[in-house]
């Protein structure tokens, strides 16, 4: 069963049509890359699935806890509380406050104190406090920033720096996570790190994940399905044998050579 179903999904911006009738779903604990050239509409597919566009048409739906969620239409936030988080192509960190607070502060859609309880710092104030302090030190501990909690964002090296947006993802408790690029402009121990860490993350939170990511040596590594976007449309779909040995998505975006990644 899908927990994401994207049925004839369309963004069209006055006369560009960015996406047009995109049909894809994830099943739990899935990896499924999404991959294409750029300008192929990676980033606005999930622009779409996380609210901060809306649709021309078509239809997104969470089913996950025994409920189904139309997200169409939904804002940002209600779309992060309802289970999907997501990081960025271009690193969106809050670079004037430290690592934990940035982690800290995706946690305040569950946290359970009241406005009266936090004004008086009440017994639930502290219990809470203190949970979130063990939480958020975890996910530094889980991407290995731990030792950097007191530090700015923004003195961070560039590979810490994505691994900081996943734990401020993961702070969401999400249950489908989407990653934007996380291996770009890495070297190639970091990508070797950061592949470990999403294969790592995925069972440690039980997590449905879809990647976009232009490095196909970890595409064809880590993901079980992969779907291929060209000028919006979707031109293939499959697993990563298939995807490598497809004419037209080597003729669009992989190229000869595409036969070696991943081996």
């Amino acid at each position: 069963m899908a927990i994401l179903s994207i049925r004839k999904l369309t963004k069209s911006f006055g006369g560009l049509t960015a996406v047009a009738n995109l049909n894809m779903e994830l099943k739990k604990g899935e990896l499924v890359g999404l991959i294409g050239p750029n300008g192929a509409g990676k980033t606005t597919v999930f622009n779409l699935l996380t609210g901060i566009y809306q649709p021309s048409s078509g239809s997104i739906i969470l089913e996950a806890n025994g409920e189904k969620k139309e997200l169409q239409g939904q804002k940002p936030y209600n779309i992060c509380k309802a289970g999907i988080a997501r990081t960025f192509q271009n690193i969106r960190l809050f670079d004037d406050l430290t690592v934990l607070d940035n982690v800290r502060i995706a946690m305040h859609q569950n946290i359970n104190y009241g406005l009266i309880s936090g004004l008086f710092h009440l017994p639930s104030y502290k219990r809470e406090e203190k949970r979130i302090l063990e939480e958020c030190m975890e996910l530094l501990r889980i991407t290995k920033l731990d030792s950097k909690a007191d530090e700015l964002a923004k003195n961070l090296p560039y590979g810490e720096q994505r691994h900081l947006e996943i734990a401020r993802a993961l702070a969401a408790k999400p249950i489908i996570l989407l990653l934007d690029e996380p291996a770009a402009g890495m070297n190639p121990a970091e990508t070797v790190q950061l592949t470990e860490l999403i294969q790592w993350i995925r069972k440690k939170f039980d997590l449905t994940i879809l990647l976009i990511e232009h490095d196909m040596s970890l595409v064809m590594k880590i993901c079980e399905r992969i779907y291929v976007l060209d000028y919006g449309l979707l031109i293939a779909e499959g697993t990563p044998e298939e995807i490598k040995s497809n004419e037209r998505v080597i003729k669009a975006y992989l190229g000869e050579d595409v036969s070696n990644a991943g081996d």
